[in-house]
């Protein structure tokens, strides 16, 4: 239920993408300001190198940073800011991610009425104590148990640290969503389903894929997604339709809409 890391020997800083840009294309005097500032503590960390992921600041150290080390470093990059000062979001170190359920949750609820959103289970978990210093890494996941029952297996992901404490404080934990009383479980971490490169359907690979060759996911044509343009007849031209239409170069953007083999949806 939980994820290994290999190191924590990085401090993630999640920051406003436009100081982050700004405080990469000075990093080297950074990391001298950075590590002048750990000396005034008197710490035994040293910042190495910075650099950009996404919106995330990722300052990699040479041991694993304490809490007054992770206050030290906040204060200096609130103080190093470009614009829209104290937009520091979080700062933490490099953590582990524990994948948690908790069922016996309704689908409808009580006096609204209305199915159950994400933002609605958020609120709930924020206003229970037992999920103090709890970050979720992302939404909550709602599933229904059967496409005609009432009730939802609900999905967390939240940082945890590497022996998976957190998560296990929390496992077994009962509390109320409205009448009903749910209880949290372990999970196991979900790498997704599987979908087909040959053929572009679910739950296979294309190792065991029992079509000849392969399909174009843009088109469905008997040919690679890579030569779409040489063989698809939707990028021909065509006079006999009204409007009638012009070839597709290579490079030029597609004046047609793509429908999902799947689904039937435009993407």
């Amino acid at each position: 239920m939980t994820t290994k890391r290999l190191s924590r020997k990085q401090v993630i800083v999640h920051w406003n993408i436009n100081n982050a840009n700004w405080l990469i294309k000075d990093a080297s005097t950074h990391v001298i300001n950075i590590n002048r500032t750990l000396k005034g503590i008197k710490s035994n960390v040293i910042a190495d190198f910075i650099c950009v992921n996404s919106k995330d600041i990722i300052i990699t150290t040479n041991n694993i940073a304490s809490p007054s080390d992770l206050q030290a470093i906040k204060k200096y990059v609130k103080n190093a800011t470009y614009s829209e000062p104290n937009q520091v979001q979080s700062l933490r170190l490099l953590q582990s991610k524990s994948y948690l359920k908790i069922i016996s949750v309704p689908y409808f609820l009580e006096l609204t009425n209305m199915h159950i959103m994400p933002e609605s289970i958020e609120k709930i978990l924020k206003s229970n104590y037992i999920f103090n210093d709890i970050v979720l890494v992302s939404k909550p996941r709602i599933i229904k148990v059967s496409p005609k029952s009432d009730m939802t297996i609900i999905w967390i992901d939240i940082w945890d640290t590497q022996s998976g404490s957190k998560a296990k404080g929390l496992i077994n934990q009962r509390f109320n969503i409205g009448s009903f009383i749910a209880t949290i479980r372990s999970a196991n971490m979900n790498s997704g389903v599987p979908q087909c490169k040959n053929c572009w359907k679910w739950d296979y690979s294309a190792g065991i894929c029992r079509i000849q060759g392969t399909k174009c996911v843009k088109c469905n044509g008997p040919h690679q997604t890579t030569h779409h343009h040489e063989f698809a007849w939707c990028c021909k031209v065509n006079d006999k339709i009204n409007p009638s239409r012009l070839e597709t170069k290579k490079g030029q953007p597609y004046s047609h809409i793509f429908r999902c083999l799947n689904c039937k949806g435009e993407h």
